[in-house]
């Protein structure tokens, strides 16, 4: 990472551990953080722009216009179906029960059959369709947000954590995917139903349909007092949840410490107070909420007395001559399919609202800008056959545009020079190499290769000439063979181990369970850290690039283990012009060019003997790291000669 800038990301990264999913509730399976309504019953995030959102998630939805009709058909024929079944069932009563009408009876059960067979199947084609739209249009935003990262600048990471990005990725993509699966189509199903109702209900007695809607009020008031205290207690209880995950991943990634020093009793019971913390938040949280479902069935129970009492004392006197014992029965089944979606449709709203905001997460980052376009006069680097002269001419540079990390920076490298860069942690050194690979543009002057100013040659070109070993390589979950490969995707299986060979790790692989073929853990865990650093070095050499950068690459290894790889990028720097960073000064005695920066100025440069007689900052830094006992000066004269 660039030096001296992430005090902040590091204190967010922190808070993604303790507080897992960014930007949601931390949610764990049922009964965490759920209420009888789902996993919206808590507070909910609002998007800042909720119709411009929508209307982007529309653009997404109308690639699949047709299925989408479909959608649509299906709802309003189910709804159709669920409005027209109570009405048939209250004429069935009517005409053909109380009379004594067989024959009518067995036609309206063949047409309620009919009905509820069609509302089944109209379900299943809606649920069915909803479902596939709504993984096409996620998988393509999926896709969309993957193809950008990978289009975005190295500032744009460094400015965001790692959890957050991942969270937009999974979390963000994952709400937007189960709102429009199933929360759209209930919401819109809700809507038209609730509508439907109060107007067949009016049609059928006005009298009856104000008794229904005088239980809507009620609801709606038991409702918003309890997801006023319910929502306190879930962020509460959201919060406890993410201490309590923060102290078993620091607890098991510390799991050395802890054993080391003796402290598994007390961290025993740190986690038991923050469990029974948690246990007490969640059961209050849990109990609130589920006294939503009683409290609605009480209401509608009190809807269907009084619409049954009512009713009946308007049949008995006929005193509007209009309600029958079918409309009665009418009644209490609209009552039922009226207050639930209004039940919900608060629910189903949230969902909405929580989904907007998670494309809207998702749409800023599309919304980013990119890395700069090439010029359109930019040159490709492999066609001018890179001999690796290297300049920097006047070159300032600062990551927030204000405090300069490199302060007038002038270098000129010779093809095949082994250049050295050194100094105290944050003076510039990262830096200079994020400017060569132009992961950052330089604010101030120019950077040369061959003559040609950098920002004139095409990324990909220039990046695919950089050969780059960093002190912590990444490997893939993938063979040992796959994972040299990554640095020229063409190479035969004989390059490989050409490669691997050139790096000395061939014997290393060799004695692996299945050689090149043996799968590696994630980051390769299951080899130590030089044979990573061998690893990424064969990749370095497959790929054969005209400029190497070494970035500290043995400063996490033992002296033993430094003497191979520095054998294996001895063999690597051959004929190539090298850049090395280096925390042990040992490992740069024999470049060409020291260059020594200090809060990002070059203080000094050259050789490491010239350095030392100038006894300058130089050798104040080569004092200071190499004052040892005469067995340790022993050890590294002995390693010096092996190489």
């Amino acid at each position: 990472m660039p030096d001296g800038r992430h005090t902040k990301q590091v204190s967010d990264d922190q808070r993604q551990i303790r507080g897992t999913a960014y930007h949601r509730p931390v949610m764990r399976g049922p009964g965490h953080g759920r209420g009888p309504r789902g996993r919206f019953m808590g507070p909910v995030e609002k998007p800042k722009n909720l119709g411009k959102t929508l209307i982007r998630i529309i653009g997404y939805l109308r690639q699949d216009v047709l299925p989408l009709l479909l959608v649509i058909i299906a709802i309003l024929v189910n709804t159709a179906c669920t409005l027209a079944g109570p009405l048939v069932i209250g004429d069935t009563i009517d005409r053909y029960i109380i009379p004594g009408d067989f024959n009518g009876l067995i036609w309206a059960s063949v047409m309620l059959l009919a009905i509820y067979g069609i509302s089944s199947l109209s379900a299943f084609v809606q649920g069915f369709t909803m479902a596939s739209v709504s993984e096409k249009t996620v998988a393509r935003m999926r896709t969309d947000l993957f193809a950008k990262y990978q289009v975005l600048s190295l500032k744009f990471f460094d400015n965001h954590t790692h959890g957050e990005l991942m969270s937009r990725l999974t979390n963000d993509i994952d709400t937007v995917s189960a709102v429009l699966h199933m929360g759209l189509t209930r919401l819109f199903s809700g809507i038209i139903t609730i509508s439907g109702t109060i107007i067949l209900m009016l049609i059928k007695s006005p009298v009856l349909t104000l008794i229904v809607l005088s239980i809507v009020p009620l609801m709606m008031l038991v409702t918003r007092l309890i997801t006023k205290y319910t929502g306190k207690l879930f962020i509460k209880q959201q919060m406890t949840l993410g201490e309590l995950n923060g102290k078993i991943e620091e607890t098991i990634s510390g799991q050395r410490v802890v054993k080391l020093f003796c402290r598994e009793d007390r961290v025993i019971h740190e986690f038991e107070e923050s469990n029974q913390q948690l246990k007490h938040t969640a059961l209050k949280a849990q109990v609130l909420s589920r006294i939503m479902g009683p409290s609605m069935n009480m209401l509608n129970n009190l809807g269907f007395a009084l619409i049954a009492g009512i009713g009946g004392l308007l049949v008995l006197n006929d005193i509007t001559g209009a309600v029958t014992i079918g409309t009665i029965s009418v009644f209490l089944n609209y009552s039922r399919q009226f207050t639930r979606p209004i039940n919900e449709l608060a629910n189903q709203y949230n969902m909405v609202l929580s989904a907007a905001a998670g494309a809207e997460r998702v749409f800023q980052v599309l919304d980013h800008e990119p890395e700069p376009e090439d010029a359109p006069d930019a040159v490709d680097l492999k066609e001018m056959n890179v001999k690796g002269h290297v300049e920097f001419n006047n070159v300032s540079f600062a990551y927030d545009d204000e405090n300069l990390v490199l302060k007038n920076f002038n270098l000129k490298v010779k093809p095949g020079q082994t250049v050295a860069l050194v100094g105290p942690t944050g003076a510039g050194k990262t830096t200079v190499i994020n400017l060569l690979t132009r992961f950052y543009d330089v604010n101030e002057g120019s950077i040369l290769i061959d003559g040609t100013d950098i920002r004139k040659i095409r990324r990909n070109s220039l990046r695919s000439s950089l050969g780059i070993v960093l002190q912590d390589t990444y490997l893939f979950n993938a063979s040992v063979r796959d994972n040299i490969r990554y640095g020229r995707l063409t190479a035969t299986d004989e390059e490989i181990e050409q490669a691997a060979k050139t790096a000395n790790a061939h014997g290393f692989i060799t004695r692996l369970p299945q050689g090149y073929d043996t799968i590696l853990t994630d980051d390769g865990g299951n080899l130590s850290h030089g044979q990573r650093q061998l690893l990424a070095i064969a990749r370095a050499v497959l790929a054969d690039p005209a400029i190497l950068i070494l970035d500290e690459a043995t400063s996490s290894v033992d002296t033993r283990t430094e003497v191979y790889i520095q054998k294996a990028m001895l063999n690597l720097m051959k004929g190539r012009t090298s850049f090395v960073i280096a925390h042990r000064l040992s490992t740069i005695r024999d470049a060409d060019i020291i260059v020594v920066i200090n809060n990002g100025e070059l203080v000094e440069k050259g050789t490491h003997q010239e350095l030392l007689n100038n006894k300058g900052f130089y050798y104040n830094l080569y004092q200071s790291q190499f004052v040892r006992t005469k067995q340790d000066q022993e050890d590294i004269i002995g390693s010096e000669a092996v190489l």
